[in-house]
């Protein structure tokens, strides 16, 4: 079974590369529709109270917290994306790894691209920000946006259940009684094997 978690080294950059680029491009290209079809700062009904379009841009980060300190964003994402840049590199052999650290980084290159490239200016841009949830939080957000989200829940919880860079899985540990866990319950030979 660990065989079939793992990468090659190759294929695992290859892997995070692509999922990056994908949602790199359909964050960027949402947002070109957002800005070329939406009132700036009104309300577009989509679905009710469940879903809303609402075109803003925003200087901060969540919540447009710290907004006078917006190039402390770009090197924060930027080191981030270099983060998982060299863990692809060095050290990511296994598959959902491999899957969850490309989508975060193509969520975290979505919106550096607008604090490089979008005005006021570079280093300094202000992220498009359209899709609107009420009833689930008072945020407004964009496509890079939820993929950051749902991929660092989703890092917490490979780390929490014992997954490794490397494509292996921790062995749980045995209870205090001597007894083995799941994960070793399977190593130990049955009697009638």
């Amino acid at each position: 079974m660990e065989g079939r978690t793992r990468l090659r080294p190759t294929t695992a950059g290859i892997v995070i590369a692509i999922l990056a680029v994908v949602v790199l491009a359909v964050d960027q290209f949402t947002k070109h529709l957002a800005l070329q079809n939406l009132p700036y700062e009104r309300a577009v009904q989509v679905w009710g109270d469940f879903l809303q379009f609402y075109l803003t841009r925003n200087s901060g980060a969540a919540f447009s917290l710290g907004e006078g300190v917006t190039w402390v964003f770009t090197i924060i994402l930027g080191l981030a994306a270099l983060i998982i840049v060299s863990l692809a590199v060095m050290r990511v052999r296994g598959r959902l790894w491999a899957v969850v650290l490309g989508l975060l980084l193509g969520g975290i290159l979505g919106n550096l691209t607008d604090r490089l490239f979008r005005e006021p200016g570079f280093a300094v841009g202000h992220v498009v920000d359209f899709i609107y949830t009420p009833w689930m939080m008072p945020a407004i957000y964009n496509v890079a946006d939820m993929f950051i989200v749902t991929m660092m829940i989703s890092v917490a919880l490979l780390v929490l259940f014992g997954f490794r860079l490397d494509g292996t899985r921790e062995p749980r540990a045995t209870t205090t009684s001597g007894a083995t866990s799941d994960a070793d319950a399977s190593v130990v030979p049955r009697a009638d094997a």
